[in-house]
């Protein structure tokens, strides 16, 4: 059941390949936070990353990075500012996990 008009939307594995299930993420105050990758996925163009504190996950919530490629297995995550942007990536991010669910 796919739309022929459905974005261009597949699951990526590129952190988790390069730093395992978690990240650090340094906070503006220079206090570094350990993330959860809860998902990776690409749409249209663009990779995106789902992560999540331990406190985020208690209550079942979620952050959306843009992912920007490095070089040599390296990235960097860079914060979504447009609101429409984010919604959009949270919908994505939905959408992905509800095929998923389907399939198992």
């Amino acid at each position: 059941m796919h739309d022929s008009n459905a974005r261009q939307l597949k699951r990526v594995r590129l952190l988790q390949e390069s730093y395992g299930r978690e990240v650090g993420l340094v906070a503006d105050s220079g206090a570094e936070e350990m993330y959860r990758i809860a998902a990776e996925f690409q749409l249209g163009a663009t990779l995106y990353a789902a992560l999540q504190t331990a406190a985020m996950k208690k209550k079942d919530e979620l952050d959306f990075f843009r992912i920007i490629e490095l070089g040599d297995g390296e990235y960097t995550l860079e914060s979504l500012d447009d609101e429409d942007e984010w919604d959009a990536v949270a919908e994505a991010y939905d959408e992905l996990m509800f095929e998923e669910a389907d399939i198992q």
